[in-house]
């Protein structure tokens, strides 16, 4: 019961109070925009690239963990896809960004967050790694299929092309990469640079809650309940029951590792799913939903999953 309290509360209070501070005005469209670009540009590069590049190489390149998290990601994908197709009959855009709604875990607006608050900042690399993981993965790869799936052969070429420059300018992608490159290479971080990154870094936690409830704030509802509670299931339960039978039969993990995993595969869809869907005009309402109603459910799901760890 101290993980609701002393976590699990804190976390979802600061999306709550961000969702409405958009649903009551508090705050229009432009802080909106300004708070996201915020967190996005600034608070969440300095601390994925302090805490990277702070971080010994053999911890960042843990291959069962990041084995763990792609294949339990993956997995869902491919379910998520075979549903999209046979259950619901969705073209082929659409089942790409059906099935990056269902695996893509909200790694970086609310999974850093949790981790600094459960495990302090020593604790936060497992959300660092697979940030890193599923923006380079799931986001990447969808990205390159939506393109591919556009139709002329000098259109697609030039897509190829805008995609890959869009990788290469994500702050949330770059910054931990960079802070990779300085861990490899043995570099310190002079005191002034890193106390600037520190402070920066250190609002990125409660701005990115507040960013996303108020970015939820703004998403209409008009839900395909069957569509949308299909994946909440495989987002919620799925993922995170073949991440534990990943850990159990497959990949084992030490418990901080362990745990990492588990509550990273049980995190809601993350928002930049919206991004990418609205940039394609591609299943934009339905993952909307999701994203809105995975995050509404996950207060109940991830309390439990922090009870049950006995994370307090």
């Amino acid at each position: 019961m101290n993980a609701l309290i002393n976590v699990a509360i804190p976390v979802f209070g600061i999306v709550l109070t961000g969702y409405l501070a958009g649903k009551l005005r508090i705050l229009g469209d432009a802080s909106a925009t300004a708070v996201n670009a915020f967190v996005y540009y600034f608070a969440l590069p300095a601390l994925l690239f302090l805490f990277t590049a702070q971080a010994s190489l053999d911890e960042i390149v843990n291959i069962p963990f990041i084995a763990v998290f792609l294949f339990g990601t993956l997995t869902t994908i491919a379910v998520a896809a075979l549903g999209a197709r046979l259950l619901f009959r969705l073209d082929a855009k659409s089942t790409v960004v059906h099935a990056m709604t269902a695996g893509f875990s909200n790694t970086a607006y609310m999974g850093i967050p949790i981790f600094l608050t459960a495990f302090g900042r020593a604790g936060t690399l497992p959300a660092i790694i697979a940030t890193i993981a599923a923006n380079t993965l799931v986001i990447g790869a969808g990205i390159a299929a939506l393109e591919l799936l556009g139709k002329g052969a000098v259109q697609r070429q030039s897509r190829i092309t805008r995609t890959l420059r869009s990788l290469a300018a994500n702050p949330l992608l770059i910054s931990p990469l960079l802070g990779l490159c300085v861990a490899a290479a043995g570099f310190a971080i002079p005191t002034p640079v890193a106390n600037y990154l520190d402070l920066l870094g250190g609002a990125a936690g409660p701005s990115a809650l507040f960013a996303l409830g108020l970015a939820l704030s703004a998403q209409a509802l008009r839900i395909a309940w069957g569509e949308v509670a299909w994946l909440t299931l495989l987002k919620l339960v799925v993922q995170p029951l073949v991440t534990l039978a990943l850990i159990l039969y497959v990949f084992p993990l030490p418990e901080a590792w362990f745990e990492g995993a588990l509550i990273l595969s049980a995190l809601p869809t993350g928002a930049l799913i919206f991004v990418v869907a609205q940039q394609y005009n591609a299943y934009v309402q339905t993952s909307s939903a999701a994203i809105v109603v995975s995050t509404a459910v996950s207060v109940a799901t991830v309390s439990l999953i922090l009870i049950g760890l006995g994370i307090n």
